[in-house]
């Protein structure tokens, strides 16, 4: 596959634009004057952004049928217009050429991430499945439509535009971090979250979808990785950020809260945590080998030019 450098991602105009800030067509691309150049500072156009793509997921991610799933369509649809006609660059991370491929590979990660830590955790005692006998057709619909939608505006919201506006403010590391946190803090709306549930989840999740976004530069990876996590959590009848819904199996649980993550699932216990810093540092450690980092000397250095 081949990847893009943080650098470029950070150019400034995008190809649609020339050095002078006019368009192709000789006009002055995006808004003008002092509150055009405020929405084209990173901040400025992450704000438009999370408020486009939020406004879609907030009408789309509870519809019936493939409701969410067009709503992630429309939300990408949003994000390129934001990036190519307010923030003026280009969108290597969502081209559709290799889009499968790295929606697979990313899958395969969070397949594996997921399948191993509930391995663990039932070897030690702590879960036990039995078959919940739903239909296995409608409930595995379901769960994909939903967690399409989900993964995919999540990470437009957190890694597309979060990430990659604050790496431009203070570079790649403290934007992991921020980006990290929030995302742990964005999980504590559940009955079951706590202190500990949003600190697991901005270190297993959130910083280690900020490393896989760093090492490969796409959307699609990181969107597969999220989706088959929650989806195969789902499907195990595991909650799912402390979202119980309904799963091809029924799962008891026993034991300490440590080992199986209690009421709020997987995500809150121990094992996953450890599985998770493991698989962030060796995507950071990847991302670094391929010069994906932007450190804040040069994010600065971006922002004075």
């Amino acid at each position: 596959m081949r990847t893009t450098s943080a650098a470029r991602h950070a150019e400034g105009p995008g190809p649609d634009t020339g050095p002078d800030g006019h368009d192709a067509h000789g006009g002055r691309g995006g808004c003008g004057g002092r509150l055009g150049r405020i929405v084209r500072s990173p901040l400025g156009w992450m704000l438009t952004g999370l408020v486009g793509v939020g406004l879609v997921s907030g009408l789309t991610a509870t519809g019936p049928g493939p409701v969410p799933v067009l709503g992630a369509v429309a939300a990408v649809g949003v994000y390129w217009l934001v990036m190519r006609r307010v923030a003026r660059r280009s969108t290597p991370e969502i081209d559709r050429r290799g889009a499968g491929r790295e929606a697979l590979l990313g899958g395969a990660i969070g397949l594996g991430f997921v399948g191993v830590s509930a391995l663990l955790i039932t070897s030690f005692g702590g879960y036990s499945f039995s078959w919940a006998g739903h239909g296995f057709v409608a409930v595995v619909w379901s769960a994909v439509m939903v967690q399409i939608g989900a993964a995919v505006t999540e990470e437009l919201v957190f890694r597309g535009l979060a990430l990659q506006a604050l790496e431009q403010l203070w570079g790649s590391r403290a934007a992991i971090v921020v980006t990290g946190s929030f995302f742990g803090l964005a999980h504590l709306g559940t009955q079951e979250a706590s202190a500990w549930s949003a600190l697991a989840i901005a270190v297993e999740a959130g910083v280690m979808l900020g490393a896989a976004f760093l090492w490969r530069r796409n959307i699609w990876f990181v969107a597969g990785l999220h989706f088959a996590w929650n989806t195969t959590e789902q499907l195990l009848g595991i909650p799912v950020s402390g979202h119980t819904s309904e799963g091809l199996f029924t799962v008891d649980v026993h034991g300490s809260a440590v080992l199986t993550g209690g009421g709020f699932g997987l995500e809150a216990a121990l094992m996953p945590v450890v599985l998770g810093v493991l698989l962030a540092v060796r995507m950071f450690a990847l991302a670094r080998r391929g010069g994906h980092l932007m450190p804040r000397r040069s994010a600065r250095h971006t922002q004075d030019d």
